[in-house]
Order: C-alpha cells, then structure tokens, then sequence
C-alpha cells in the first residue's frame, strides 16, 4: 500500500523514520479508512485516529449503512483498539450542520441538485478536521478516499484512482493545493476494493466485509424530499406540471420531489413520448417537462472554481481540456472559456443529457489522469 518513495523518505514522504511520524487518519468506520489506519499501524507510524459525529447520534444509531452512523463510530474505535492506536471521536455536528444541511436543503428547495458530499470534504473534513490535525501536531492527514496525490514539477498533484469504478475524484475537486500538500491518500493506487478487503482481512479486522455505505450519510434511503420537509417544514408545496409552452399536463405534491432528468412517477401518463423534467421553476411552483432531446446542452456556467492547474487560470483565453459533469459518467472533451479567476463557460464537444444546477464540474487533463480543478454548475444551460 505504500505510496512513491525514496531512499531518503519514508512511505508518506518524510524525511524521517515512521515512528517519528505522526499521521491523523479520519476514520468513519468502514473499510477504507479502517485499512489506511491499520497499514500505517503496521509499518509503525505514531497514528492517531479520529472520527466526526455529523448529526444526532440516536438518529444515526437508526440508520445502518449510512457514512456517519453510529454504529460506524463503534466500528473505528474497535479497529483502534485492534491495531493499537489512540482514537478520538469529535461532536462535529454544529458544524455539518451549518456547512453542509443547511446549503443542502437550501440549494434543493431553489431547484438546484446539491452534492453535499462534496461540500463536507470541502468546508468539515479537509478544513476543520485538516486544522484538528495540525493542532495534534501531525505530519500529515490521511484519509480512505480513492484517488491519487503524485509529485509533480511544481508540486502536489491530485489524479484519479488507479481503479476508475472507485474513483473519487469528482468528489474532491475543490481540495485547494495547501490542502493537498498536507493529505495523503494511500489507497489511491489499489486496482480494486477486493485489494482493499484482502488487506482488512490480512489485519484481522472485523469489518473486512462490511458494505459500502450507498447514501448521503443523513439522507435516509436516498428520500431527499423527507429529509427537506423535516429540515425546511412547508417546503411540500403542490402546484403544476407544465410543457415549455405552459400547458399545465398535471399537478404535483411538491417541486422537492423532483429533479432535472426525471421520467418516472410524473403521473402524466397516456401520452405518445416520453417526458421528462427540463426545468424547475421554484419560484413559479411548477415542474416543466419536455422531451428528452431538450434535456441535451453543450454550454455550462459553472463558478466557484478551485484551479490546480499549473499556470494561473486567466493565463489563457481557453483550454483544452476534459470535464465531468457528473460523478457516474466518464470526462467528455470541453472547452473552458475563463471569465475570471473563479468563474468560467464550458463548452462541451458533445451535448450531454441532464446538466444540473447545484452539481459539479469537474476539469481533467485530456487523456491524462491529473486532476485540475473544478467548480459548480450555477443555473440551467
């Protein structure tokens, strides 16, 4: 598991031995970061696990199989006791509450499709608990998260996972170059998470089988629209579905129960094609739908951009480049026009389906790896 060394610097990078390396490593209870704490372990850094209580413990204690749940909070500390390092749990929850579900119901409520995750590892884990690190006096900071943190000419580089069905590159586009100089990332080089489990079960870790959490850790089943309504009481507004003319076709229980992209439970059956959400009009309450051709765009403004590139990102007038638009499609070849050093149009070559405000837009080097940034998709195309 051991990243790029030298003669000189241990597996982390250092110029020192692993016993004299401290190295915090947020745990969440799963498998990933679980090895991650237990390899170090073994190859004898001074490790110091630590993992964050998000949201209400007796409502996490209910939910299994959620990132943050209580269970997996016992799960960690266990792998601390096994392995033989200290662990901490920290009552982050103000905090997720104020950074991360409150822009998150917020954001839906105006239409948007947020990715909260993106947001916790953005503005909780690589700021607030990258800060707990340092004031621990840590080397570094390390985390499960599939993705890679190579050397490059002029510094830390971030790139996608050796294993493209893990990798989490989409997610941590806006990790800023300090942050990447502090992080490691040591699974990024394994070619499956059967490499993983084998590890665990090398260890003798109880949770080597344990299931990948599938849901936003405080959402529920996937039901974003439950979660809402608890957090913005109200919000379940009806009002009507619409074509892009304006002829109402139906009625609706809630504009929060729908996202750009939908064609299933429209409750607008009976018709010769297909329709699909094009647009959601929040203001207005309605639900506009149309055929899925129109759910097609090549233009996509996106802001908020963190830039890794080498040269500054006004440097030039366009680049080259490629973008993904969502987490679960590969990068498509784009044209990024900068309009200031955070804001940008992207171009893409081909017209994809289902551009969403409120998600992201990731920047890849074209046929390459690296990552170079990113940003967020700010209003419909």
């Amino acid at each position: 598991m051991a990243l790029d060394r030298t003669d000189r610097l241990n597996s982390l990078g250092f110029a020192k031995a692993p016993a004299d390396t401290r190295v915090v490593v947020a745990m969440s209870g799963g498998v990933d970061s679980s090895v991650v704490a237990a390899e170090l372990a073994r190859e004898g850094y001074d490790v110091v696990g630590v993992t964050l209580q998000l949201y209400d413990h007796g409502a996490a204690l209910a939910k299994k199989g959620a990132c943050c749940a209580g269970v997996d909070i016992h799960d960690a500390r266990r792998v601390a006791e096994e392995m033989g390092f200290p662990h901490y749990v920290l009552d982050y929850e103000n905090i997720f509450k104020d950074a991360v579900i409150d822009e998150f119901a917020d954001s839906y409520l105006a239409g948007a499709t947020p990715v909260p995750c993106i947001r916790c590892n953005e503005r909780v884990k690589f700021k607030d608990l990258l800060e707990t690190a340092r004031d621990l006096e840590a080397d570094c900071m390390a985390t499960g998260h599939y993705i890679q943190r190579k050397n490059g000419a002029s510094g830390p580089e971030l790139h996608m996972a050796a294993d493209p069905v893990r990798d989490q590159s989409y997610f941590l586009f806006s990790t800023t170059p300090d942050q990447l100089a502090y992080l490691r990332f040591p699974l990024g080089h394994l070619k499956s998470k059967e490499e993983t489990r084998k590890l665990a079960q090398a260890h003798g870790l109880q949770i080597a089988d344990k299931p990948d959490s599938q849901d936003i850790c405080f959402v529920p089943d996937g039901n974003y629209a439950s979660v809402i309504e608890k957090l913005r009481p109200g919000a379940a507004e009806p009002g009507e579905i619409v074509d892009v003319d304006g002829n109402v076709l139906g009625q609706h229980d809630g504009v929060i129960h729908y996202t750009i992209g939908q064609r299933r439970g429209l409750g607008i059956g009976g018709l010769a094609d297909p329709l699909y959400v094009v647009r959601l009009d929040v203001d207005k309450g309605q639900v506009i739908v149309g055929a899925k051709d129109m759910l097609a765009t090549r233009t996509v403004p996106v802001r908020e951009i963190n830039w890794l590139g080498d040269e500054p990102f006004q440097s030039r007038d366009t680049w080259d480049i490629s973008v993904k638009v969502r987490s679960t499609k590969p990068p498509v070849e784009a044209v990024v026009r900068p309009l200031s050093a955070t804001e940008a149009n992207v171009e893409l070559l081909n017209a994809e389906e289902g551009v969403s405000p409120g998600q992201a837009c990731v920047f890849y080097e074209t046929n390459a790896s690296r990552v170079l940034g990113g940003g967020w998709i700010w209003r419909g195309a």
